[in-house]
């Protein structure tokens, strides 16, 4: 028997990356074609289609293809849509999964949004293997989370649940949020939130600071991590504000779900104790004593190269085992309902 793949695909905003992962998490080759290039979405199909066909036919892969993963904005599980996704012009409700399942001759097609396909791959691939209660949080220009209970992603009813970066941690006077909403998570917590803190904190306070040298307006996370690291004061104390506000969220988290790991991934992520040490102070202190000592913060172990077709790619598996599973349902949307599931 020729050895299976499944292909995983990653619908950013920019630019859509897709690549060929064999059983092991080994991704054999990848590409990519740009979202936004296509103003029709049949176009935008045709587009996708023939990039992977010509990565099959360069790593010799044409019939080894047994299913077809996808992580993309606002994606709903159920029903394999996207559903009025914020930077993509084809909405407000987009058959994903039933066009892509077409344009690869029924190919069993699975989706959802691209923090439950990060958790779903940090489970079959990372930091969360043989784990079965944990939730992934994803710091990036926002922040997004897949909760994973008992070996099961959770969904809600309707597709869309396990939104923790729009929990409310600022009830008064919050900022706003990309989300309409005031005083999320996100809106501190991201790397957006990391630049928001930054400016704010010019603004009210006269310290020294080497972020005063920088186009106020223009400061990014990035540009406060090189502060901090080199000793700037006010610099470290935007990671200490960002971290508190971040670990005092998880403690909420922990109540919720008592998972054995909180895994973080993303740039953000990256800033190792800048940001892990308050995470971690915050989350301690403010955690039910019921639940404190028993929750692990750690960082994703996927390579951001390769995490967004990883993650997909488990999601392609996992299409593959409920066709097998249940033969007569349909190839585009797997399960179709809840009560599916």
């Amino acid at each position: 028997m020729s050895k299976p793949y499944v292909i995983g695909i990653d619908i950013g905003g920019t630019n859509t990356v897709f690549g060929i992962v064999d059983a092991r998490g080994h991704v054999v080759a990848s590409d990519s074609v740009k979202t936004l290039k296509y103003a029709d979405f049949d176009d935008y199909i045709t587009s996708l289609k023939d990039g992977i066909e010509r990565l099959l036919r360069a790593n010799e892969a044409e019939d080894k293809i047994q299913g077809i993963g996808i992580g993309a904005p606002n994606a709903n599980y159920y029903t394999g849509e996207i559903i009025n996704p914020p930077n993509l012009p084809w909405g407000p409700v987009i058959p994903l999964a039933e066009k892509v399942s077409e344009a690869f001759n029924g190919i069993p097609v699975a989706v959802t949004n691209d923090a439950n396909a990060a958790a779903l791959g940090e489970m079959t691939y990372g930091a969360a293997r043989g784990m079965r209660d944990f939730i992934m949080i994803t710091l990036g220009t926002g922040v997004g989370s897949g909760i994973v209970v008992n070996g099961q992603v959770v969904y809600g009813h309707d597709g869309f649940a396990g939104e923790l970066g729009h929990m409310i941690v600022k009830r008064n006077n919050g900022r706003i949020c990309g989300c309409g909403r005031t005083g999320c998570l996100e809106a501190y917590c991201s790397a957006t939130g990391v630049a928001r803190t930054a400016r704010e904190f010019l603004e009210l306070r006269t310290e020294p600071s080497e972020l005063r040298n920088l186009q106020i307006d223009d400061i990014t996370s990035k540009e406060v991590y090189d502060a901090a690291m080199a000793g700037d004061k006010l610099a470290k104390e935007i990671f200490q504000y960002t971290g508190t506000i971040l670990g005092q969220a998880f403690a909420d988290m922990i109540a919720f779900s008592s998972p054995q790991a909180i895994i973080l991934f993303g740039g953000l992520a990256k800033s190792g104790e800048l940001l892990l040490k308050p995470v971690t102070e915050a989350m301690n202190k403010a955690v039910m004593s019921i639940f404190r000592g028993k929750t692990k913060v750690i960082l994703s172990e996927l390579r951001e190269s390769d995490a967004a077709v990883l993650g997909a790619s488990a999601l392609g598996w996992e299409a593959k085992y409920r066709s097998d599973l249940n033969p007569s349902t349909p190839k585009a949307n797997l399960p179709v309902t809840a009560e599916a599931d």
